[in-house]
């Protein structure tokens, strides 16, 4: 069975390829426009993706030294890998439509239709409850282990 560390160190390594990808797509684009720019979500993507390895690094090494069990510790890494994932991929879509520059600007748009308000207002609910609770169950974890 795959421990939590590891499967953060999987997903570190997923998101620095997605990084490396979006980049030479991000170069792509600033070398076939007039004006030598990528699409505003490609540039976020390549970024996030990026800071998202980083961060990544950091859930396997409070996993690494948690106390907590390896279920409690895997759940924790899955939601907030789950969620960085799931705002990686939004941005790659909306760099493919180029349908935004602000997704969270009212109305909310993907391609030509309009998405409800709710549908986004609960999806940065969960993942600000995700992405913090998840890193916040490691922290809490890591530093019992440390301090024990």
């Amino acid at each position: 069975m795959i421990t939590a560390p590891e499967f953060a160190l999987i997903c570190s390594g997923a998101f620095l390829l997605v990084g490396m990808l979006t980049g030479i797509w991000k170069y792509r684009h600033m070398m076939t426009s007039a004006n030598a720019e990528a699409p505003y979500y490609v540039n976020i993507a390549h970024r996030t993706s990026l800071m998202y390895s980083f961060a990544t690094l950091v859930l396997y090494a409070m996993a690494q030294h948690s106390v907590w069990s390896n279920t409690v510790n895997f759940l924790a890494v899955l939601v907030s890998v789950g969620f960085y994932a799931a705002a990686i991929g939004t941005y790659v879509l909306h760099g493919l439509l180029r349908d935004t520059d602000n997704q969270l600007q009212k109305p909310h748009k993907l391609g030509h239709a309009e998405l409800p308000s709710w549908a986004i207002g609960t999806f940065m609910l969960g993942l600000i409850v995700g992405e913090v609770g998840g890193a916040a169950v490691l922290f809490s974890g890591m530093v019992l282990g440390v301090i024990s």
